[in-house]
């Protein structure tokens, strides 16, 4: 998502108190899979049980690593200058020695301009469980990351950061107090000066919105918020009225364009364990479609009896059944799917594809778009070929 709208990125490779693939493959993969120039900004000496800490490339000083027992406590920095670190360091050193060399032959230096660019991605490597090189990445967001800029609206214009406030709600997440069972909305500030208690508008339906209950939360830890400025995030409390993609805002109207999502590539069937729960699992199944978790496809005519999960990847369908079990008490079982391919469609080529088989006509739950479902991929590509009149559009990042 943020390589497709070319936003800063910076990479951080972890674990590398354990057993870890060599560095310079991992740059090449990152650079194979999201088009982004790799450029250390730390470099790993040693992994496992040999890891000895990182190399800061940019002020040439080496952190030392300090194991602690199974890793249940932070473990200690300590700077030490490449002199010192070349006669205790051993094999571990010289490799990585050579790797730096090796990186600076190919100019993969940190480039402030084509990292805001959207075209590089600095890297920092180490060990986040035991807050090892973790300093490093977050001295870099300080250093590195810009300041907040005008938003651009759906009209193209963008809204100064002085002028009234407004905001864009990127998440939504029910139940995080369980003994409350609220529902939270977190927006980030995009212009003006935010304070607790102003009356806000709902770019979508018109309506105010109070903000008397604004916080920010840490883990599990939540702290009153009175004001909040551009790139400030603010957690709304009780929002039952805000969904994903929502722009609140104070004095001139503006509405932010949407968060794009990606095309499924996995699906599967849901249906509760227990049928006496039935009320239960629809209202979670209705609380984790708001908040993005899957994508719910229906048949008009059999509503939840027969729907289909889609999701980018595995880990949303586990969290998606487990979320439903710890929240909504309905343990669900996921009974897999034969699909293999999803496009967008219309009702004209629905009727089409309805009589051929193994295509299926669904009814995507938060837009209500139509969507064709194939069990074969090569079926796809052959009515692509074959009958190019009829509407397959591929999902995009967009919806």
């Amino acid at each position: 998502m943020c390589r497709s709208r070319n936003l800063p990125v910076i990479t951080f490779l972890n674990k590398f108190d354990r057993p870890s693939r060599d560095p310079l493959e991992l740059l090449d993969e990152i650079e194979t899979q999201i088009n982004l120039r790799p450029t250390p900004a730390t470099w790993p000496v040693g992994d496992g049980d040999d890891f000895r800490g990182v190399i800061d490339r940019r002020r040439r000083v080496f952190s030392r690593f300090t194991r602690t027992a199974r890793g249940a406590t932070l473990a200690p920095e300590q700077l030490v200058s490449f002199e010192q670190a070349a006669a205790e360091e051993g094999k571990a050193w010289t490799k990585a020695i050579d790797g730096c060399d090796l990186l600076e032959a190919v100019g993969a230096d940190l480039d402030v301009a084509s990292f805001l660019a959207g075209v590089s991605t600095p890297v920092f490597a180490g060990s986040a469980l035991t807050d090892f090189g973790v300093r490093h990445l977050l001295d870099a967001v300080l250093e590195l990351v810009p300041s907040p800029t005008p938003r651009l609206g759906l009209d193209g214009v963008g809204r100064a950061i002085d002028t009234g406030c407004s905001a864009f709600v990127f998440k939504v997440q029910a139940n995080m107090d369980k003994s409350h069972r609220d529902r939270l909305a977190f927006a980030r500030i995009c212009s003006g000066h935010f304070e607790r208690g102003m009356s806000l508008t709902i770019s979508r339906t018109g309506r105010p919105f109070a903000t008397k209950y604004a916080s920010t939360v840490f883990g599990a830890e939540r702290s009153t918020v009175e004001e909040a400025f551009p790139g400030d995030v603010v957690g709304l409390v009780n929002a039952t009225d805000l969904r994903i993609g929502d722009t609140l805002y104070e004095g001139d109207p503006v509405t932010y364009p949407g968060l794009p999502s990606f095309a499924p590539e996995l699906f599967t069937g849901a249906r509760p364990l227990d049928t006496s729960r039935s009320k239960q699992f629809r209202r979670g199944l209705e609380v984790l479609e708001e908040e993005g978790v899957v994508q719910v496809l229906r048949d008009p005519d059999m509503g939840d009896s027969s729907l289909v999960l889609a999701a980018v990847g595995q880990l949303q369908f586990d969290v998606f059944a487990y979320r439903l079990e710890s929240e909504f008490n309905a343990p669900v079982e996921l009974t897999g799917s034969p699909y293999q391919a999803i496009r967008a469609t219309d009702a004209k080529s629905a009727d089409r594809l309805r009589a051929i088989g193994g295509i299926r006509i669904l009814t995507r739950g938060h837009d209500g778009a139509t969507v064709a479902l194939f069990e074969n991929k090569y079926r796809l590509q052959r009515l692509l070929a074959d009958e190019p009149e009829l509407t397959l559009t591929t999902l995009s990042i967009d919806g």
